[in-house]
């Protein structure tokens, strides 16, 4: 596949030449349809065909790939291709059918940090709003290293990547939120917002909302543990996603009644002024700006309502409802925004309606598979995460 580049060009040349606008179509000779097949079929994978050769690389012993010159970043890499292809929600089932849902798990174990943290980037695509792949993963014990490096692992970067994996996983999932109950995750998510990486605060305080509101009953764990501490802190973070999910954490934790509402009000004292604070930075902001945080400023005036029986002073500066702006509706979901993508959501139910998967029909373009040296020219940088506010 050295030659790719120009065979590609000739196909465009060829192409062009033959498609111009300045000439009429005319019928492809047998010698030039057969050159164009080939040309195409050089350039086209079976999608399943080619997860089969990443499993085989992933069940190839560390010490075999790198006698044969292949480094932890060409690992990435083909990790990278599995993520694309595993987007669809079929090929993300097929991977376990195929025997390399297991071996991806172990990469969650591997010495190189970049492995452990792209192969639970992996995990995330594979689990995210798929109960099947949910069900596949659990089986396989796949929750227990994901728990491990989210609260051990010594490189921040890996850590942030298994929570994440970890907030896929759980995510409408009962038994998997109970098992990260057991496992202590709290603990972890505490360690989490004292953490100096906003991300890392970010997905740790959008996966304790969405926990909270799956099951009031956390609150009393969440207050012993000194969660609402941290999150009162983090109202006055820099960041505004930060910001907007330790508000509608400690919004949540204000509405529980199993407790008399106690949980937040061990902080009131500072909460008030931190609100108060927010009141007045919010008050200075620039027309664009307002626009901006419509839902930080939705939530601190329910917060703040609901822990002093009264509105906020936002509503007396008007501020609550700008010019153009809607009435407020019912508060944003921040985590849902977080969790559940629209794409993926949207591929679930089509997976939904149609009941089976047909994984011959996704075509891509071809990876050379990394058992030998690198082809020219072969090489992509791995994707970065997105996503995300996350």
């Amino acid at each position: 596949m050295a030659g790719d580049g120009l065979k590609w060009d000739g196909l465009l040349k060829w192409s062009l030449s033959h498609a111009d606008g300045t000439r009429p179509p005319r019928n492809l000779s047998e010698e030039d349809r057969k050159w164009f097949m080939e040309a195409m079929q050089a350039q086209t994978v079976d999608v399943v065909k080619r997860m089969k050769e990443i499993t085989l690389v992933m069940k190839t012993p560390e010490d075999v790939l790198e006698a044969q010159g292949v480094k932890p970043e060409d690992i990435v890499e083909m990790l990278d291709e599995l993520q694309e292809h595993v987007e669809s929600i079929d090929m993300a089932n097929d991977l376990h059918s195929i025997g390399g849902l297991v071996p991806l798990l172990g990469y969650l174990k591997n010495s190189d940090s970049g492995i452990r943290a792209k192969a639970a980037d992996v995990v995330t695509t594979i689990v995210q709003n798929n109960p099947r792949s949910q069900q596949l993963v659990m089986e396989a014990s796949g929750l227990e290293p994901l728990m491990s490096n989210f609260t051990s692992d010594p490189d921040l970067a890996v850590r942030t990547k298994a929570l994440g994996a970890i907030s896929s996983l759980i995510r409408n999932n009962k038994a998997g939120i109970a098992a990260f109950r057991l496992a202590n995750g709290y603990a972890g998510l505490r360690d989490a917002l004292g953490s100096d990486s906003v991300r890392f605060q970010r997905k740790a305080l959008n996966l304790i909302q969405y926990l909270l509101k799956e099951n009031n009953l956390d609150c009393n764990i969440v207050t012993e543990l000194g969660l609402p501490r941290l999150m009162v802190h983090l109202v006055s973070s820099d960041d505004s996603n930060v910001r907007e999910a330790a508000l509608g954490g400690l919004l949540e934790l204000a509405r529980d009644r199993t407790s008399g509402s106690g949980t937040v009000q061990a902080e009131e004292d500072k909460l008030k002024q931190i609100l108060q604070n927010r009141i007045e930075d919010i008050s200075s902001m620039s027309a664009e700006d307002l626009g901006a945080a419509r839902e930080e400023r939705q939530l601190v005036d329910s917060l703040w309502s609901i822990c002093y029986d009264e509105p906020s002073s936002l509503r007396e500066k008007g501020l609550m409802v700008l010019p153009g702006e809607e009435a407020p509706q019912p508060l944003p979901d921040v985590a849902g925004k977080i969790f559940e993508p629209p794409l993926r959501a949207w591929a679930a139910s089509k997976q939904l309606q149609k009941g089976g998967s047909n994984s011959a029909e996704d075509k891509k373009e071809a990876k050379p598979l990394l058992l030998g040296p690198s082809p020219v020219g072969s090489s992509r940088s791995s994707n970065h995460e997105q996503q995300n506010p996350n």
